[in-house]
C-alpha cells in the first residue's frame, strides 16, 4: 500500500486541495478476503408521534460494503444520508434490522472490540470526571483484569503514542485542548487493539489550524498499527487525501462507489456529480456553484423506485423502478440504469 503525503500543519485542512491528493492504489478485494464486510444492512426504527402511534424512519436501506486490511474507505453524503447511522451500527450501537455485519467472516457482535469508533466531538464522548488515564484505559477497565498500575502504564504509552506527554494523564478533559481531547479519543479506541476504527467526521469540530495534526496522526497510526479505516466524512478534500476507496450514500443507500481517483475524477452517478457541484475550490469560488435540485425527501417514507429521481436532471422512463448497484469500470459500481443502460448501448 503507497504512503500517503502528510498534510502541511501550516495550512488549514480545508485548503489541502492545493496539495498533491493521495489516491488509493485502487480495490484490495481482489488479492485476500474482506476484512469487515456488510450484507443487505437495513436500519429502521420508531419515532412516536403524538397519541395517534408513531412512523419508522428509514435510515439504511440495504448496504453491502466491504473494507480491506490496512484501507481506508471513505463513506460521503449530505446530511441526512444514513451515513452516521451505518458507522454506528458497524461498532454495534444501532441495532440490524435486516442483514449482517462480519469482521473476517465472524459476525460482529461476538468481535465488537476489534472494532472501535472515534465520534466527531471529543468534549461530548469523554466523562468529565475522570482524569485522562482513566479515560483512555475505559475498555480494558470494563474488561476487567487489570491493576491501577498495570492501566496507568497502558494509558502512558498509549497518550505518548497519540502524541500528549506522560505527566497529562492526571488531568481532566476540560484542561485540555479540542485537538489534544480527540488524541484522547483515539488514545481509548486503541486501548483494545482494535483492528478496525470508525471514523465519525474525526475533525470536523476542531479548530482548522490543528484538523491537519490529527489527520495526520491517523494516518501515522494506520501505518504503524496495520489499522482499517471506515471514514465518514461530508469533507470531501479529507476524503480525496486518506481514502483508497469511496462509497457515495444517498437517502440510506450506496448509489456509487469505488476507487477515489474514480469516484472523485470522474462521477457517473447523477447524485455524486450534484455532490460534488456543490464543493468550493479555489478554482471555482462558491459564487458559481449551482444550487441543488431541491431537498433530500423525508427518511419516513421513501420514493418509488430510483430515490433521487425527483431531483435528477437525467431522470428518464425507467427511473420509477427499482434499481440496483451493478458494475462499472472495472471496480466500479453505480445504482443508476441512465448510466449502465448507457454503456451498454456503448458496448
Amino acid at each position: 500500500m503507497r504512503g500517503r503525503t502528510a498534510i502541511g500543519l501550516h495550512r488549514p485542512f480545508a485548503s489541502c486541495r492545493v496539495l498533491a491528493p493521495y489516491r488509493g492504489g485502487g480495490s484490495h478485494m481482489n488479492s485476500q478476503q474482506p476484512l469487515l464486510a456488510l450484507e443487505d444492512v437495513e436500519v429502521r426504527y420508531r419515532v412516536t408521534s403524538g397519541w395517534f402511534g408513531g412512523t419508522d424512519v428509514y435510515a439504511v436501506n440495504g448496504v453491502s460494503l466491504r473494507v480491506a486490511e490496512g484501507e481506508t474507505l471513505g463513506i460521503v453524503g449530505e446530511s441526512g444520508c444514513g451515513k452516521s447511522t451505518l458507522g454506528q451500527a458497524i461498532v454495534g450501537l444501532t441495532p440490524l434490522t435486516a442483514g449482517s455485519i462480519r469482521l473476517k467472516g465472524v459476525d460482529r457482535a461476538q468481535s465488537n472490540t476489534h472494532i472501535q469508533i472515534i465520534f466527531q466531538d471529543p468534549q461530548s464522548s469523554l466523562d468529565p470526571r475522570l482524569p485522562a488515564w482513566r479515560l483512555i484505559t475505559e475498555p480494558l477497565h470494563i474488561r476487567g483484569g487489570y491493576s491501577r498500575k498495570q492501566l496507568i502504564e497502558r494509558a502512558t504509552e498509549l497518550a505518548v503514542s497519540v502524541g500528549l506527554r506522560p505527566e497529562q494523564i492526571d488531568r481532566y478533559p476540560h484542561e485540555f485542548s479540542g485537538g489534544q481531547r480527540q488524541r484522547i479519543a483515539i488514545a481509548r479506541a486503541l486501548a483494545v487493539e482494535p483492528e478496525l476504527l470508525v471514523l465519525d467526521e474525526p475533525t470536523s469540530a476542531l479548530d482548522v489550524s490543528v484538523q491537519a495534526q490529527i489527520v495526520n496522526l491517523l494516518l501515522t497510526l494506520q501505518a504503524e498499527r496495520k489499522l482499517s479505516y471506515a471514514l465518514i466524512s461530508h469533507d470531501v478534500s479529507l476524503v480525496r487525501h486518506v481514502a483508497d476507496r469511496v462509497a457515495v450514500m444517498y437517502l440510506g443507500q450506496i448509489v456509487e462507489a469505488g476507487t477515489a481517483q474514480q469516484v472523485l475524477d470522474g462521477p457517473r452517478h447523477p447524485y455524486t456529480k450534484t455532490l460534488l457541484d456543490a464543493v468550493p475550490s479555489f478554482e471555482r469560488p462558491l459564487a458559481t456553484i449551482a444550487p441543488r435540485a431541491g431537498e433530500l425527501p423525508s427518511n419516513r417514507k421513501l420514493p418509488s423506485g430510483c430515490y433521487f429521481r425527483e431531483r435528477c436532471p437525467s431522470a428518464t422512463a425507467g427511473c420509477e423502478q427499482p434499481q440496483v448497484l451493478k458494475a462499472i469500470d472495472g471496480a466500479r459500481t453505480v445504482r443508476c440504469h441512465v448510466v449502465t443502460g448507457a454503456l451498454a448501448d456503448a458496448g
